[in-house]
């Protein structure tokens, strides 16, 4: 099992939303986070004064899936988050040692 965790733009969530469902997974996590990137942040300028934004408002979207799913919901993620622009997120795979579904006390995959 993996952990895929994805770091996007709170406006493509909906995006990605409908790009995991047409893959068939349907287990997801969102949480709103705030950070910055490679690019420390962004300029805004309001009434004629320019500001920093340290920290922009991100989403971070976590699933776990089955090994065999990895490659499918990694393009589906890439693709429907892409902008082609500083600030389009990352995504990061971690291995997962088990999984229970607290429930039925089913384990590995079958807790997915």
């Amino acid at each position: 099992m993996k952990q895929i965790k994805a770091v996007v733009r709170p406006e493509k969530l909906q995006d990605i939303l409908r790009a995991l469902d047409n893959t068939g997974y349907n287990g997801i996590m969102i949480t709103e986070i705030e950070g910055h990137g490679i690019q420390k942040g962004i300029v805004h300028q309001w009434r004629g004064e320019k500001y920093r934004l340290e920290l922009i408002p991100k989403i971070m979207v976590d699933l776990v899936v089955r090994d065999d799913q990895v490659e499918t919901i990694k393009k589906a993620i890439i693709e429907a988050a892409r902008i082609g622009e500083a600030g389009d997120g990352k995504l990061f795979i971690y291995t997962v040692d088990d999984a229970v579904r607290i429930r039925t006390g089913e384990t590995g995959d079958a807790a997915l």
